[in-house]
């Protein structure tokens, strides 16, 4: 009985690793310059939406819990140290059963920004990384790819490189 037991469980210890190192696999690589896809981000809250019409996309803006705090509580301007947010972009389209509503369409990419003040002083306080596609391939060539981030950003330097504008609820 002893030696069944024993075997159970080291075929159990043997899954969880077998499962575990498969779901790590799973994580796209790092961006060019080193950021890594933010383990949890699905599970985060919705901090705003937008629709872009000059390129017909659909944007939830999600934050971690820094993020939703700093929110609620005003402080974006700048926004503290540990905020991060994902933007996940889909093409939009209109919905096949309601042709007034517009809904997401093929998925674009997702984008993060990270604050970090000191780390990321070279591009404004904020770490910025983007994987393409439902496949998440790292965008750029090399890490100087977020310079781009930085100059498309450079319009809202006022609102600590923000464009979102945090949802406001009753």
């Amino acid at each position: 009985m002893m030696r069944k037991a024993w075997a159970a469980g080291v075929a159990l210890v043997l899954g969880t690793v077998a499962v575990t190192a498969f779901a790590a696999s799973d994580a796209p690589p790092p961006a060019p310059n080193g950021i890594v896809m933010p383990e949890g981000y699905k599970d985060w809250r919705v901090i705003a939406l937008s629709h872009r019409t000059d390129n017909n996309t659909l944007r939830v803006i999600l934050g971690n819990d820094v993020a939703i705090a700093a929110a609620r509580e005003g402080r974006t301007n700048p926004w503290p140290d540990g905020t991060t947010f994902a933007k996940l972009v889909w093409k939009d389209r209109t919905d096949d059963n309601w042709e007034a509503a517009t809904v997401p369409g093929r998925f674009v990419h997702a984008e993060f920004m990270i604050k970090d003040a000191k780390k990321y002083a070279a591009t404004k306080g904020w770490g910025f990384a983007r994987w393409l596609g439902m496949a998440q391939k790292p965008y750029g060539e090399d890490a100087d790819f977020a310079q781009e981030c930085v100059a498309c950003h450079t319009p809202v330097a006022t609102r600590d490189y923000v464009f979102t504008t945090p949802i406001q609820l009753p």
